[in-house]
């Protein structure tokens, strides 16, 4: 029924814009979708591996066919341009660097020259490569790529044994995509097929490797960069993308699992946030408004606008600096001391409480200052400068690498959770960057923080409230018909919804 009222509203609307002489600036929305991709690649390994109690995959199976030592360090980069994977694709095989975003579906490749990039995808140079015909075009708050749709052969050097079929996006022209410093040259988007664009008929990627290779529905991911400044670190950090389990050489202590609320991107329940030991005393739905993900291809911790403020009130209030500049909260300045000083020891630690899979519980994830306030760069060699790492969201909290640098984060879409464990790497002069505690009781919350789909009833409502907005809308059309038309020509057409304001891509 509400698709129905739909349909009638956009009928009326579609009919208007071919009389009228008016000129109108909609906000793009990009649809999601999905491209399938036959499972008959040759693949030269099968993978079997063995498992911990809670049914996660985990180390070598005996016969060798897989290592997840050999997938260990797999990633370059940091916080600051992004990590990112090698890979291995056409035949002949070209080697180009791709960046591991949880937060976006497509695999896409540069297919052309761009001056931020050493080198990209020759499509015509490879033996293997199908174009589909299609074209998919994705465009950003802050920029955008355009493309061909196509599927090729990848392989992984440090990955799955094997070579598989995967569908590509070949990205022709961009804007705004590809930044100075950056050393990738695509992006690998790791959730859902919801995510996927066009449509969903393009299977994401891993979809595509569980399905060729028959390694576990899981993946597990380690980022290294905690604590280390982008622009003086000679060897960057990087991590771990591990594929079809988890290394336990790469956490210490146990993995603490969150379910998945949404299988779009990876859409977790906060239940509350606590600076210091400081509860914010929120309703859990703000934290959740309107949906709370975990984004490796996002730089920051995005906290909606009302939370946000909040924490910056607490912080302010505990932290040891007084009369703080506004400018550094927002991210438009950066806050600098004399080399040598530690200015983390000024602010409070920052924690996460996430919905645990035993419902009426619930675990805790902390983030110490060396993690939120980061070392950006030096000036003359005298200061040492730093960002905040949080910022404003209108579109949902996202977990980025703020707080992912901190823990091993396994991606078990198989059983539908999310784990969190502490990251081995997150160390920093012996001191752990990084906390777990839990279960604690969730009695004090509700017991649905989330903003899920709506339910049926209220769809009718919805119907109904459609068909009385459209006859409302009709009649406000048949009148600016006959009245002059005024055009607004100096707003800016944005995509505010966007999750790439504050990613890295």
């Amino acid at each position: 029924m509400a698709r129905a009222a739909a349909s009638v509203c956009a009928l009326v609307f579609s009919v208007f814009l071919g009389v009228s002489r008016c000129y109108f600036a909609v906000p793009l929305k990009i649809s999601t979708g999905s491209y399938n991709v036959s499972s008959d690649a040759a693949v030269t390994r099968r993978v079997v591996l063995t498992a911990d109690g809670d049914g996660l995959s985990l180390a070598s199976d005996p016969s060798g066919a897989v290592n997840f030592l050999d997938m260990v360090n797999n990633l370059q980069g940091d916080h600051g341009r992004g990590y990112y994977i090698e890979m291995s694709i056409g035949t002949p095989g070209q080697k180009v660097n791709i960046l591991v975003d949880t937060g976006s579906s497509n695999f896409a490749v540069a297919a052309a020259p761009h001056p931020f990039i050493t080198h990209y995808f020759n499509a015509a140079l490879s033996g293997t490569y199908q174009p589909s015909g299609r074209t998919v075009a994705v465009r950003y708050t802050q920029g955008n790529w355009e493309g061909e749709l196509g599927t090729d052969r990848v392989s992984i050097p440090n990955g799955p044994n094997g070579t598989f079929t995967i569908n590509i996006a070949a990205i022709l022209s961009s804007e705004g995509f590809f930044l100075p410093g950056v050393n990738w040259q695509g992006i690998l988007g790791l959730a859902y097929p919801m995510l996927a664009r066009p449509d969903s008929s393009v299977v994401p990627f891993f979809n595509s490797l569980v399905q060729q290779l028959g390694i576990p529905d899981i993946f597990s991911l380690q980022m290294c960069g905690a604590g280390i400044s982008a622009s003086s670190a000679a060897d960057p950090p990087g991590g771990s993308l591990i594929m079809g389990g988890a290394e336990p050489t790469l956490y210490r202590g146990s993995v603490w699992y969150t379910p998945i609320v949404e299988e779009w991107y990876f859409q977790v329940e906060v239940l509350k946030l606590e600076i210091g030991e400081q509860n914010l005393n929120l309703d859990c739905r703000e934290y959740n408004m309107d949906k709370a993900i975990v984004d490796s291809g996002t730089t920051l911790l995005r906290l909606p606008v009302n939370v946000f403020n909040a924490v910056v009130e607490a912080i302010t209030r505990s932290s040891l600096i007084q009369d703080f500049s506004s400018g550094f909260w927002d991210g438009s300045k950066l806050a600098c001391w004399m080399k040598g000083e530690t200015p983390w020891r000024f602010f409070p630690k920052l924690s996460i409480y996430l919905r645990a899979t035993n419902t009426s519980q619930s675990f805790r994830i902390t983030i110490l200052p060396k993690l939120y306030i980061q070392p950006i760069t030096d000036v003359d060699g005298t200061l040492d400068c730093f960002r905040f790492g949080l910022s404003s969201s209108a579109n949902g909290l996202v977990i980025g690498a703020t707080v992912m640098e901190g823990f091993y984060v396994v991606f078990d879409r198989a059983q539908r959770r999310l784990g969190f464990a502490l990251s081995s790497c997150a160390v920093s002069g012996g001191e752990a960057l990084s906390e777990i505690a839990g279960p604690f009781s969730a009695a004090d919350v509700a017991a649905n923080c989330s903003w899920g789909p709506p339910k049926e009833p209220f769809m009718w409502m919805v119907s109904y409230a459609l068909m009385a907005v459209c006859a409302m809308v009709l009649v406000m059309l048949l009148l600016l018909l006959v009245l002059p038309c005024r055009r607004n020509r100096s707003g800016e057409i944005t995509d505010e919804s966007s999750l790439v304001r504050h990613r890295i891509k």
